[in-house]
């Protein structure tokens, strides 16, 4: 069975009517010619689009069970994909290896005790399909090659009642972000809102919670948007959160959760945004292929950067003034407000570049991109200081280590921190342009990285459920924490004692109490 574009955008245009989009569903009626397409719209069924995709993702689920034989795995019922996991890189080899150590595992102990199946049962192995993940029942990614390090994940596994777990979130948690001064932690999710929870008042185990709903005003109301919240950041004393959203909107809201302005000039969703030092601009980036600084008092654009070809998706400031930006068009731009063309462009990617990060002096630019390299940048030269290749698949975001009067060790060497969809975080010695660690316990890609605020751990989170907390110095595992859902955002507290995680379980984010600092 084949599916054609035509068809495909058939089936968007229906599933967009249907759920009464109708301006939506007209203008991409237009824009894909849906009227000179030649299917008959009264043959297709409603509902067909979601029809085709819960198809889908259990011929997915069906072929992870499978082995190569056409044989099941063990007649047991596997844990259930979600649509990001069925599209994920290499879930379904993920998974099958998963199913096969653990068999492996499960034959290995029922040799040693010769009492087969029976003897497998009470050796620990957990019952529906799961593999032991730090000494629990709570994971599917444990191997063979793996069991003695599964002695140490017991002792450095985080307990449930360590962990705070914030309820209330009605779709993917896309992200988050500690205020810098007391224990709020913001939140941005599918749901169209984002979530200010209150963990200083956390005493008897519960939190309270503020709802800053994302509302568009159409037809003389605020209606909710129905975009999703994907980026958010403090102002440096934590008395205001910017957010933007994928309608095209980004806002400032009070740390009360008061709407103070919107900022409305981008055309299409906004991928990034982050204020400066001073706490006086905000910059934003858009699948406009513009980069925007606004005014954060009046809410008006300062100036908006033309430069990209594609849409740009992150940035950065070196200065209250100076900034980068990095856009699918595999370029990188630095450019400074009131100057109306790029200080620096850095060519060298071979594809779309997706984070940015300047150190923390601004001397140097880090950038990660889908061609599975890291670059580092400087000022003074064209070309790239050091081209960091050791990832196998594409890296997706990149974090450096807090230097100066932020750290424990200011004369430590800088650090940077590189998430891959290659299951690993990398970290390197920039000086040297060499990798000092390479961290391999996540089982599916890693979507974030951050350092503790004195720069001795660094947190990481993957689509395997897992946060784990490292030792910078040494590379090992300090902490260890399985949630119910993939990670999307890790982030630390300012006094550097919690970590927040957010996921994409649809309705949870939670906060982590660490034990070894």
């Amino acid at each position: 069975m084949s599916i054609t574009s035509d068809e495909v955008n058939f089936l968007v245009y229906r599933y967009l009517q249907e759920s009464g989009f109708s301006h939506s569903a007209f203008t991409f009626g237009i824009e894909s010619h849906i009227s000179q397409s030649n299917i008959n719209g009264t043959l297709v069924p409603p509902a067909a689009l979601i029809s085709i995709l819960q198809k889908g993702l259990q011929y997915v689920e069906a072929e992870i069970s499978i082995n190569e034989d056409g044989t099941v795995f063990d007649g047991r019922p596997i844990e259930s994909l979600s649509l990001i996991d069925a599209v994920m890189p290499d879930v379904v080899q993920t998974r099958q290896q998963a199913f096969r150590d653990k068999l492996a595992q499960q034959q290995l102990a029922g040799d040693c005790s010769g009492g087969g199946a029976g003897a497998a049962s009470q050796s620990g192995v957990p019952k529906n399909g799961e593999a032991t993940v730090n000494g629990q029942e709570n994971g599917t990614h444990a191997s063979v090659k793996q069991s003695k390090t599964m002695e140490v994940d017991g002792e450095v596994e985080i307990p449930a009642s360590k962990a705070t777990v914030l309820r209330g979130h009605e779709s993917e948690v896309f992200i988050c972000a500690w205020n810098p001064v007391s224990d709020l932690l913001a939140s941005g999710s599918g749901d169209s809102t984002a979530r200010i929870w209150n963990l200083s008042e956390n005493s008897g185990g519960g939190s309270t919670q503020l709802v800053l709903r994302h509302c568009i005003r159409e037809g003389g109301q605020d209606v909710p948007s129905n975009k999703d919240v994907t980026s958010l950041d403090w102002n440096s004393d934590g008395t205001l959160l910017a957010t933007g959203s994928y309608d095209g909107f980004a806002r400032i809201w009070t740390k009360d959760g008061n709407l103070a302005s919107t900022l409305g000039q981008h055309k299409g969703p906004i991928f990034a945004l982050k204020w400066n030092k001073k706490g006086n601009s905000i910059l934003s980036a858009g699948v406009d292929k513009t980069t925007i600084i606004w005014d954060a008092h009046t809410g008006e654009a300062k100036q908006q950067f033309l430069f990209h070809s594609a849409p740009a998706l992150d940035v950065d400031w070196q200065s209250n003034t100076t900034f980068a930006s990095c856009s699918t068009d595999m370029c990188i731009h630095v450019c400074r407000l009131g100057t109306d063309r790029p200080l620096k462009t850095f060519q060298g990617h071979t594809n779309e570049v997706n984070a940015i990060k300047w150190d923390p002096s601004g001397t140097l630019l880090a950038s990660c991109s889908d061609d599975m390299t890291l670059k580092i940048w400087s000022m003074k030269q064209d070309s790239c200081v050091h081209d960091l290749q050791a990832h196998s698949k594409e890296i997706y975001t990149i974090k450096w280590s807090p230097t100066g009067a932020g750290s424990n060790n200011p004369s430590a060497n800088l650090l940077l921190a590189s998430a891959s969809f290659d299951s690993t975080v990398r970290l390197w010695d920039v000086d040297r342009g060499v990798c000092l660690h390479t961290l391999t316990r996540h089982q599916e890609p890693v979507y974030s990285v951050a350092f503790s605020p004195d720069g001795r751990f660094l947190a990481s989170g993957s689509f395997d459920k897992c946060v784990h907390i490292w030792s910078t110095a040494s590379g090992a595992l300090v902490n260890s924490y399985r949630g119910t859902g993939g990670i999307f955002e890790v982030c630390w507290n300012g006094s550097g004692d919690k970590v927040g995680a957010s996921a994409s379980d649809g309705s949870v984010t939670f906060a982590l109490e660490i034990l070894s600092v």
